[in-house]
């Protein structure tokens, strides 16, 4: 049997590792043995996800900097497993990984999920490339700027979408006549996630445009900054509102999604959205401007735009009555593109590969 030792960053609340339960589903359909090894603990969010789903899970007692502390600790975790196998996500845990790897002597599959790379990490991820026999793009971006950045050739490069979509959803009630529209998105409030220009792009909204209401769901050390900003311009329908312990509830309660990121890899907070039935205006930065068309399942614009931001918020403000058309079109792409049956057959097609090495 494979075993695989899956290695990760932390088990914070988003991003890398709350798809982790749906990924180790498709592995151990194929036949392969899965356990959880995370550098570090952050919010734990996602730890209780992975325990419903089955999976053993190693967090380790430490930070985030300790780097030396965590190569022991994981070096000593994977003599006690003995894998057969080592399976890295984001930037810390492959470089740890592939040293372990290397040690051990055993092959190393790495998943690249962030479109936007620290300088110093992209000259180490690229240095040490060859020390991973696989790499695996989580999206159409994100595989072409694997290629591009770590130099990464085709024949050691795959592609396994992060985000299953699940046709079983909650799906979103559509907007009626004299109540506000409900915008909404999810994210760490930190600037990369562009709340900032969202708020500034509220502002500048023409006058005529149905009411709305504005909710963004996460945590972050810009939330005084944000709710300051929001209360300067004078908007006073922007609701910071905490961390969702049940997003595709926060979803399905919107009538619109937006997602003004500076820097995205596939995304799956928007994905989401699509899958609620929600129309999505965003950022066309990383997955966005691949699983988003405009005008049909909403609008991509430039990054760090407000002026533009604004115009395509207006758009859909000055026609409420066709935003649950429009999601509901958004929904039956990203089922088509993302949906259990692709997700499944990218999984196994990533497993046939490792069981070569």
């Amino acid at each position: 049997m494979i075993r695989i030792a899956y290695i990760i960053n932390s088990v914070e609340g988003g991003g890398a590792a709350l798809p982790v339960p749906s990924i180790a589903d498709v592995l151990r359909e194929g036949g392969a043995d899965i356990r959880v090894l995370a550098l570090t603990r952050r919010d734990g969010r996602a730890l209780a996800a992975m325990e419903a789903a089955g999976l053993e899970v190693h967090v380790r007692d430490g930070g985030e900097t300790d780097h030396r502390a965590a190569l022991v600790w994981l070096d000593r975790e994977i003599a006690a497993l003995r894998p057969t196998h080592l399976w890295t996500s984001l930037t810390r845990a492959t470089l740890l990984g592939q040293l372990v790897g290397l040690r051990r002597r055993l092959p190393v599959a790495s998943w690249q999920h962030a479109a936007y790379l620290k300088p110093g990490n992209r000259r180490l991820l690229r240095a040490m490339q060859p020390l991973s026999r696989l790499w695996i793009g989580d999206s159409d971006a994100v595989t072409r700027l694997t290629a591009e950045r770590l130099k990464v050739p085709a024949s050691r490069l795959m592609q396994w979408p992060i985000f299953r979509a699940d046709p079983d959803a909650p799906q979103s009630v559509a907007w009626t006549a004299g109540s506000p529209v409900r915008i909404g998105s999810l994210g760490r409030l930190h600037l990369v996630k562009g709340y900032d220009v969202l708020i500034d792009a509220l502002a500048a909204l023409p006058p005529g445009v149905a009411p709305y209401q504005l909710s963004i769901a996460g945590d972050g050390a810009e939330r005084d900054a944000l709710q300051a900003r929001a209360n300067a311009l004078g908007l006073t329908d922007v609701r910071l509102v905490g961390y969702a312990d049940d997003p595709r509830a926060f979803l399905a309660g919107l009538h619109l999604y937006v997602q003004p990121s500076r820097s995205e890899g596939l995304c799956v907070a928007a994905h989401e959205a699509m899958q609620a039935g929600l129309p999505v205006v965003a950022s066309a930065v990383g997955q966005l401007p691949y699983s988003i068309v405009d005008g049909r399942s909403g609008f991509t614009v430039p990054p760090n735009d407000a002026p533009a931001l604004a115009r395509a918020l207006a758009t859909m403000l000055s026609r409420p009555d066709d935003l649950a058309a429009i999601g509901a079109t958004a929904r039956i792409d990203v089922l088509d593109r993302f949906g259990p049956d692709h997700f499944r057959a990218a999984g196994l097609a990533v497993l046939d590969r490792l069981r070569s090495f």
